[in-house]
């Protein structure tokens, strides 16, 4: 049960040392000595040419006309923005707040007409206000197109697929986001304030890259691909204002070559119509990642908000199986959210503040890294709680008057989900942590999706991704009905008529799979997949010849395609062509190093091999005992082959341990597998070998 954060229950905020004026209270404060400083500090990182902010505040002249604007905003909190409350977590980087000193500080600079002061006094301006923060990038991609924004009308969700040009795999250390809009000629001149905020993920299928070129206009507004994914561990996003710095060392990114950027943008109508495209800049490094962060996911998709609902509260709650050390938090939620609370209550009972937003405005959400990351303990319990208004006295509400609202991507909906950044100690529990956390997220995406469809039923991609989901929990069914759902709504997609028939097949539906194969390829005869899995169909029916020609059909549409490539090897194999099968699987092993089921079958192969020429002993037993490590030797048919190795090579004794290590282990098959081992053993008793027959 989610530990309720209710306010009598929390831990004492942690003491915040206030910042010392800049100027003695005896002395005349001025632009130029005093206040210019502060202002490049924590105001000009959105109020410079280009940026976030309508004005610029870099010089006197700039500042002077909004001396009593600045004062009445900073007085009020409402400006510079920083929404996490002091003392309930951080320190963060990046902290644009002012202490109550400096605020005193501008008030009395604009209660004495804002002197400008002597030149001499100003600051240089900090060398991070150039076009990049982080300095010029190693690559720069954009929108393949402009997209024009509409001058009037609701808020625009908006996903556009931008191939990455890269032939090799390169390491990412930074990423920065420029909202733009081009110019006359080359130039660019930044507009960003109709993007409310940016996401950037990684697709490395072609399904972003398909939907985009679906869409007669730039971009999509469909669901997120599945596929189109953060990088394992990273968040990358962009909200007005933020000054993400590079990675901490050791924890760059990996970015593989035919990879997609999806970059989705959440757009506002200016009044005026705008054309946006907007860049994205890389800062490679060639130090692979030493540290691969995991993070974790708080947060209910099953948000149902009442109208006239003033304190609807979502909690979420997990204890860490593993110490982690803990490097940033991101909260995310839409327009009906009030307050956030994020706490760690550590084995021995003390509570500690990870973050607290008093106020929250979803116009300002942003990605909060820690300046000093701190570890949790294994045990720790992990609570977040989102507090929503959905009255008409929610002045950010979207609705007048009120509605229902439940979870969903849009503004229209609402969301509540706590992010944070950790490290676990070793790679070792960072897969115990994953383990134990990836079902929990997934089983919460269900809720999700299926939330959507209860509103939109049409949503093909939600269809196929939730049944994705349900596959990997392996309630196939629940998968089915999705597809066969998304057929329905797109009968000539041959994708759709794949998936039905990818499942049917799972389920052993063998000739239902093969007739959806069949009319996926009359809807599209170059459709590879489709020859590879109708080919698996053909061949659990017992048709051979078919099944390897489908197989052939593949590996021509597709040279690299290792699944086709394995299944046409195995199917050679049964049909007693060895030679060749042993070719195809040392093409397989190139492809899949660290897959051992291709070693262990070329294993059995140039073991079991009726014809002495092409039989290796050796090589045989090298490739069993890879595949054995690869297994943890916990696998039951991979031990197998290595005792018919063994065998092979005459170590008996060998052979006969290890198949009596393998029938120790559970197996898939059962009492099937288990009889087959025992007779090899008895061979190996004997002293013989086993040989397939011609």
């Amino acid at each position: 049960m989610a530990t309720s954060l209710a306010a009598s229950a929390e831990p004492a905020p942690t003491q915040r040392r206030a910042t010392r004026p800049a100027a003695d209270a005896a002395r005349a404060i001025t632009f130029n000595r005093d206040i210019a400083p502060l202002v490049f500090e924590h105001c000009a990182t959105c109020h410079r040419p280009g940026t976030a902010a309508p004005f610029s505040l870099l010089t006197y002249r700039d500042a002077r006309p909004w001396a009593r604007a600045i004062k009445q905003a900073t007085l009020s909190r409402s400006m510079p923005p920083w929404k996490p409350v002091p003392g309930y977590g951080g320190p963060f980087i990046g902290d644009r707040r002012l202490s109550d000193a400096q605020i005193a500080l501008i008030a009395r600079w604009v209660d004495a007409g804002a002197p400008a002061g002597d030149p001499a006094h100003l600051p240089p301006l900090p060398e991070a206000f150039g076009a990049w923060r982080l300095g010029e990038p190693d690559l720069v991609i954009e929108m393949p197109e402009p997209f024009l924004l509409q001058a009037d009308g609701d808020d625009v969700f908006r996903k556009f697929a931008i191939p990455i040009p890269i032939e090799e795999t390169r390491f990412v250390e930074g990423l920065e986001f420029q909202p733009a809009v081009r110019g006359a000629g080359s130039t660019w001149a930044s507009n960003p304030r109709v993007i409310h905020h940016a996401n950037m993920r990684l697709d490395p299928t072609p399904a972003s890259r398909t939907l985009d070129a679906r869409d007669p206009a730039p971009g999509f507004d469909d669901v997120t691909p599945f596929d189109a994914q953060f990088p394992f561990g990273h968040l990358l996003g962009w909200t007005p204002g933020q000054d993400r710095p590079l990675v901490a060392e050791g924890m760059a990114w990996r970015l593989d070559a035919g990879t997609d950027m999806l970059l989705e943008l959440h757009l506002m109508p200016s009044g005026q119509p705008e054309v946006v495209q907007s860049r994205i800049g890389f800062h490679f490094t060639d130090e692979p990642p030493t540290k691969i962060p995991f993070t974790i996911r708080l947060g209910k998709q099953d948000l149902d908000i009442p109208p006239g609902a003033t304190d609807y509260r979502s909690r979420d709650a997990y204890v860490l199986p593993v110490d982690v050390e803990v490097h940033g938090i991101h909260p995310h939620a839409h327009y009906l959210a009030q307050e956030v609370r994020a706490l760690a209550t550590l084995p021995d009972g003390t509570r500690r503040w990870l973050l607290y937003i008093r106020d929250w405005d979803a116009s300002w959400q942003d990605y909060y890294f820690y300046a000093e990351p701190f570890v949790l303990p294994r045990g720790t319990e992990l609570t977040m709680e989102f507090r929503f208004d959905n009255s008409a006295g929610n002045r950010r509400n979207p609705h007048f008057p009120p509605r229902r609202v439940t979870w969903g991507p849009r503004s229209s909906n609402t969301m509540g989900d706590l992010s944070i950044q950790v490290l676990a100690r070793s790679d070792s529990d960072r897969e115990i942590l994953a383990a134990d956390r990836r079902p929990l997220e997934m089983a919460e995406d269900i809720v999700g999706f299926e939330t959507v469809l209860d509103a939109e039923p049409g949503k093909v991609t939600v269809h196929d991704d939730v049944a994705r989901l349900y596959l990997l929990f392996g309630e196939v069914a629940k998968a089915l009905a999705h597809f066969r759902e998304s057929a329905r709504l797109e009968p000539d997609s041959p994708a759709a008529q794949y998936n039905v028939g990818t499942t049917l097949l799972r389920m052993g539906e063998l000739d239902e799979a093969v007739a959806r194969f069949e009319r996926a390829l009359r809807l599209d005869p170059d459709y590879a997949p489709v020859h590879n899995n109708l080919g698996a169909a053909l061949r659990s029916q017992g048709r051979l010849d078919e099944a390897t020609r489908r197989f052939r059909q593949a590996v021509r549409a597709r040279p690299d395609d290792e699944d086709a490539l394995y299944n046409l090897a195995s199917t050679l194999t049964l049909r007693g062509e060895f030679t060749e099968a042993i070719a195809l699987y040392r093409r397989v092993l190139a492809l899949l190093p660290d897959s051992p089921e291709p070693f262990a079958e070329l294993a059995w192969l140039l073991a079991t091999h009726p014809d002495p020429t092409p039989r290796d002993v050796q090589e045989a037993v090298s490739l069993a005992e890879h595949a054995a490590q690869l297994t943890s030797r916990r696998d039951a048919r991979v031990l197998n082959t290595l005792a018919a190795a063994h065998a092979a090579a005459g170590r008996f004794d060998e052979a006969a341990a290890t198949a009596r290590a393998a029938l120790a282990l559970p197996h898939d098959n059962g009492s099937d597998l288990a009889a087959t081992i025992r007779q090899l053993l008895d061979l190996y008793s004997e002293g013989r070998r086993y040989r397939r027959p011609r």
